[in-house]
């Protein structure tokens, strides 16, 4: 499972106009399941994500969690993460996890999310999406359960 986890002031998604997630400050994460993740990689990739110590403390230094700088999450599915371009242009998205496979298990981290405590929005499963966000910092961390990177 990989991610892409971007510290925002503010992000949304809209689908056919219509906004479908919107948070304040905390964490935009683009979430790309592989077809061989299982519950080891949902268990990874929420506890990694949750406990993330990249907010700013009283002296100005990256060592809060998004809990404990009271953020909040927008998820959004993207298989996109899987594309492996080192043959080619087209990009190949054969280690995605098909369409149910890869809901399911999306669904596995965001409840793993909320039952911690965290409030978590998310996009449209399946749907182009349209996404805004206000990058903060910029901080932006990978994460692959498989540890690739």
């Amino acid at each position: 499972m990989r991610a892409v986890v971007q510290r925002v002031s503010e992000a949304r998604v809209r689908v056919d106009g219509a906004v479908v997630g919107s948070i304040g400050a905390g964490f935009l994460i683009y979430l790309g399941v592989g077809r061989e993740d299982g519950p080891q990689d949902v268990a990874y990739i929420a506890s990694k994500a949750r406990d993330l110590r990249v907010f700013n403390d009283g002296d100005g230094k990256m060592n809060r969690s998004l809990a404990e700088a009271g953020g909040t999450i927008l998820a959004v599915s993207q298989f996109t993460l899987y594309g492996d371009c080192r043959n080619g242009r087209r990009p190949s998205f054969i280690d995605a996890a098909p369409p149910d496979v890869g809901l399911a298990m999306f669904d596995a981290v965001v409840r793993a999310w909320r039952s911690s405590g965290l409030t978590v929005e998310t996009g449209t499963f399946r749907t182009h999406m349209m996404v805004e966000a206000t990058n903060d910092g910029p901080v932006t961390i990978l994460l692959d359960s498989r540890k690739g990177f």
